[in-house]
């Protein structure tokens, strides 16, 4: 029988959604609010999206109200805009009638038990009615956020096999949470591993972007993945990663409320960085990121890869000179640099939890300031140069390999002393080469 109880202190569904349910109720289809919105409300949690579980058909749904989206109506889902354009999901109450591991069957004259019953964890199974304070919660999900738990509803192995993302939202909700995982449910996620490769490329992409996201510590996500076996399945180039990479996720900021994408692509760029750029790019590119998304990723890992122990040494064993800097950016790239050295003092960080080093941590907001200034002042890149190829053509060098080879030799020359940098100085140099 499905536990219900009066909540003491009643959950505050928006305005908006109230009537919503109020409409549906009146007009004779009893509607709750349930999912994560119930979920977070539990934790304290302010949540937008507020969705809606109803005996109504989707037809009856969009009877009911005027501005709607066929969201998903083939599986009960309508979306329906309140008065301020938001959408709020309204699904009818279904049960699943056969499964491929990913898509359900599903039909509909189910119960709210029945559709609760379909659902993955213990704490994403409750429901709440607004109108009569009313918490429908029949696998313990209240007792479980209190306990800090993330329990498959029923048996776990049936759900992982019902759909085997189940295993990845797992580990993402207990992260997210600072939540430990049921035994029964992680062993269920275990042996779902081998079976994770029927995910699309898409969705294993977007779950590693939400807790990218949403998790506050992503490492303790990752070594859940790695323990799992889901790495080894999904991202094979990461499966041994260094822990102290994972670790350095935790010190890249979150993604803010402004939308802006920047922090959470900072962090799936820490996954690979210090890998080799072509596996990078391949890997990525499986992983459906976008081209310019794959080129940023890869190009900051194989910059990792390429100048890393220098690096490490250089900071590990004293002071820095500007010109090993301007090298180090010039192989970075001007519009990368910022990037590049925020990933590499988060690593630096990590790595100074396990190995104290007092004069290398006194030395890292240093060396950032110096290496942003450099990026942005001084001669790296071949435009920057006080020459081009018009002028080496004046004094001789015909274009092809040679010029090209005299103008490197010529930046290197400035990225050594940038006062070298004038039109007679590196037309001087030219001839001697």
């Amino acid at each position: 029988m499905a536990a219900v109880c009066c909540v003491g202190e009643p959950l505050d569904p928006p305005a908006s959604v109230r009537e919503i349910v109020a409409r549906l109720e009146r007009a004779g289809f009893e509607t709750w609010c349930v999912g994560g919105a119930v979920r977070d409300a539990m934790l304290g949690q302010a949540h937008l999206d507020w969705d809606l579980a109803t005996e109504a058909t989707p037809q009856q749904v969009m009877r009911e109200f005027k501005r709607t989206v066929p969201v998903g109506v083939e599986f009960g889902t309508v979306g329906v805009l309140d008065n301020d354009g938001v959408m709020h999901e309204v699904t009818t109450f279904r049960r699943d009638v056969k499964t491929d591991g990913r898509h359900a069957v599903v039909e509909f004259g189910a119960s709210l038990d029945e559709d609760l019953a379909r659902r993955d964890f213990t704490i994403n199974a409750m429901a709440y009615h607004p109108q009569r304070a009313e918490l429908r919660d029949p696998y313990e999900g209240q007792l479980d956020i209190r306990r800090g738990l993330v329990r498959a509803v029923g048996i776990a192995d049936e759900r992982m096999r019902e759909d085997r993302l189940r295993a990845l939202r797992a580990i993402r909700f207990a992260s997210r949470f600072s939540f430990h995982i049921d035994p029964a449910t992680f062993a269920a996620i275990k042996a779902s591993a081998p079976f994770l490769t029927r995910l699309s490329p898409e969705r294993v992409h977007q779950e590693l972007a939400k807790t990218m996201e949403q998790v506050a510590k992503p490492s303790v996500a990752l070594e859940w993945w790695r323990e799992a076996g889901a790495l080894a399945a999904l991202v094979p180039l990461i499966a041994s990663a260094p822990e102290e990479r994972f670790r350095a996720l935790d010190l890249l900021p979150r993604q803010g409320n402004d939308g802006d994408r920047g922090e959470t692509l900072q962090r799936l760029a820490m996954l690979f960085f210090g890998d080799p750029e072509r596996d990078v790019a391949r890997a990525t590119r499986e992983l459906r990121f976008s081209n310019a998304e794959c080129g940023w990723v890869s190009t900051l890992a194989g910059a990792r890869h390429e100048l890393g122990n220098a690096m490490d040494a250089a900071m590990w064993g004293g002071e820095v000179s500007d010109a090993e800097i301007r090298r180090w950016v010039a192989t970075v790239g001007r519009t990368r640099t910022d990037s590049f050295i925020a990933l590499t003092i988060a690593l630096w960080r990590a790595r100074l939890a396990t190995i104290p080093g007092a004069a290398v941590a006194e030395r890292l907001e240093h060396f950032a300031k110096r290496a942003g200034t450099i990026a942005y002042r001084d001669p790296i890149e071949l435009a920057d140069l006080a020459v081009d190829g018009e002028d080496l053509g004046r004094i001789g060098i015909a274009p092809g390999p040679k010029l090209g080879k005299v103008l490197h030799a010529l930046l290197e020359l400035v990225i050594t002393d940038p006062t070298q940098n004038s039109r007679e100085r590196l037309l001087e140099a030219a001839r001697a080469l």
